[in-house]
């Protein structure tokens, strides 16, 4: 990337999580955890929670043998520049950049990501449902102490690691910037996001996050789906042994999730996905950037 070259990027958000779109369809972009820190700071760059680098599964390594299952590959790194494994609100907001630049059609697609593929329904209307895949549970869970408050975490993982802590008030999570303590460290070595969830109603619940590599955010896909399976559990529903789907309204801060625990454990979330400008970054800052 040289100094005159030009970088095409969207702005888009899904339940007000927000990300710098990058098409990069060949794989030509060389993309360090700097620039994508500079390009996600909210005052001197273009500013979210993190970036989606839309690549050709063939084009890129970590996606080539599942070019033939899914043309399209979601390069996400969080806001810090650390690369991610999966972001569920990330997934809505690509697809609905597929379809919003003439990729794909509006119906069934398949999205290649760090934790496998992901089987997506776009809707015209907005509205984009994810197969999430199902959900592991590991047994060891732990602890989140804040503000003198300590809280039994359950442990979720949608791809990527999730600690699911039920509390009485969402307001005793405190200022999430920073990691909220928790113990046994060991549990997370590579960090985790970390939940803060109550009860709203019958199988409705409300959640604040920190997302590991972002701080506190608007939404989080992956988290809305760890949140609804903790809290199935809890409840004492599991899909699996009745047979029956579990589904439930999540508020997170920047709107509503829905989420559907299948009998086969497949984990299905429902929400929006916003595309709401374009435009090209400054060759002279994206070359100090890349530098």
């Amino acid at each position: 990337m040289t100094s005159t070259q030009r970088l095409a990027f969207l702005k888009g958000h899904g339940t007000e999580n927000d990300f710098v779109i990058l098409p990069d369809p060949e794989g030509l972009l060389d993309l360090p955890a700097t620039a994508v820190a500079r390009i996600c700071d909210r005052r001197a760059g273009i500013g979210g929670d993190g970036v989606l680098r839309v690549v050709r599964s063939a084009a890129h390594p970590e996606a080539r043998a599942r070019a033939a299952e899914a043309e399209w590959f979601m390069d996400y790194r969080n806001g810090d520049g650390s690369v991610a494994e999966m972001c569920g609100n990330g997934v809505r907001v690509f697809a609905r950049y597929l379809l919003h630049a003439g990729l794909v059609e509006a119906g069934e697609l398949a999205i290649a990501t760090r934790a496998g593929v992901r089987r997506v329904h776009v809707d015209k209307s907005g509205e984009v449902t994810v197969s999430m895949g199902r959900a592991g549970l590991p047994e060891e869970g732990v602890t989140v102490t804040l503000g003198g408050r300590s809280w039994p975490a359950r442990n979720v993982n949608m791809g990527n690691p999730h600690a699911v802590a039920f509390v009485e008030d969402l307001a005793h999570a405190g200022d999430l910037r920073d990691v909220p303590p928790f113990s046994p460290a060991a549990v997370y070595p590579e960090g985790v996001n970390i939940e803060f969830v109550a009860d709203r109603g019958p199988r409705h619940v409300a959640m604040r996050v920190h997302e590991r590599g972002s701080g506190e955010t608007r939404s989080c896909g992956t988290g809305a789906c760890a949140v609804a399976v903790a809290a199935a559990r809890r409840d004492g529903l599991d899909p699996a042994r009745t047979g029956s789907p579990v589904t439930y309204t999540v508020d997170v801060l920047g709107g509503r999730l829905t989420i559907t625990e299948l009998p086969d454990g497949t984990v299905e979330m429902t929400g929006p996905a916003e595309i709401v400008a374009e435009g090209t970054l400054d060759p002279a800052w994206l070359s100090a950037a890349l530098a």
